[in-house]
């Protein structure tokens, strides 16, 4: 059974550290409290899912502090800020920075719960873009360069013809190399390409053409059309 998801509290008034971890407890979540974001830093793992529940004026970090260092870890946490005093502008700093909500102190027992389920939802969405642009990177590093430069013109919407004269070689080949996308990016059509890698928010770099120059051009037999042979592409 996977673990439920984990919220992590971070406030440095025990009392109100122990009343969230009983409501987070209580609808089902997995909990970790800390009094300073030290602790919590020391703590953390970036690869459980759920979110943080900061308060804005912590020991040495402020709660935006500890939302920057967050977001420039790579893990961009979802954070709901608590405050005994609120603040417009911070909040609009918060809100900018990628915070789910605000709220001030008393909390209102429905509106945590409420941001917390949305913050959670937001993670894992976060997650599941993150692994499929993963599998999406790692099966484009699988490519030779002759085919990542196919599959960035099947991309465009380019047709075989095209793409070949880009290329400076045969139609034939750009054939066997567009079934070798096709197979090793694990889909059946272009439009499955297309759609996998814009799901995936992934663009193949562009990478440099290197004009390949039929045989028959450089033994002086202009006249005939190259012939493909799989043992010689790209």
């Amino acid at each position: 059974m996977d673990q439920p998801p984990t919220i992590y509290i971070v406030d440095d008034d025990i009392w109100v550290q122990r009343a969230l971890e009983r409501l987070m407890d209580a609808a089902g979540y997995h909990v970790s409290a800390f009094g300073s974001a030290r602790d919590f830093l020391a703590a953390h793992d970036p690869e459980c899912t759920g979110c943080a529940i900061l308060d804005l004026a912590l020991p040495e970090y402020t709660g935006l502090d500890l939302q920057r260092i967050l977001n420039e870890s790579g893990c961009p946490r979802p954070v709901i800020f608590l405050t005994g005093c609120g603040s417009v502008p911070l909040s609009v700093q918060a809100m900018k920075s990628g915070a789910i909500s605000f709220l001030t102190k008393p909390i209102i027992r429905r509106e945590l719960l409420a941001a917390v389920g949305e913050a959670v939802g937001a993670d894992q969405a976060w997650r599941s873009r993150r692994a499929k642009q993963e599998f999406v990177r790692k099966r484009i590093e699988s490519l030779t360069r002759r085919e990542r430069q196919v599959l960035e013109y099947l991309l465009e919407g380019r047709l075989n013809k095209q793409i070949a004269a880009v290329l400076g070689t045969c139609e034939q080949t750009i054939k066997v190399h567009r079934a070798r996308v096709m197979r090793k990016m694990g889909v059946r059509s272009v439009a499955e390409l297309v759609w996998l890698a814009a799901s995936a928010e992934v663009v193949a770099p562009r990478l440099p053409v290197e004009r390949v120059v039929p045989r028959e051009v450089q033994t002086g037999n202009k006249g005939r059309l190259p012939v493909a042979d799989s043992r010689q592409l790209d």
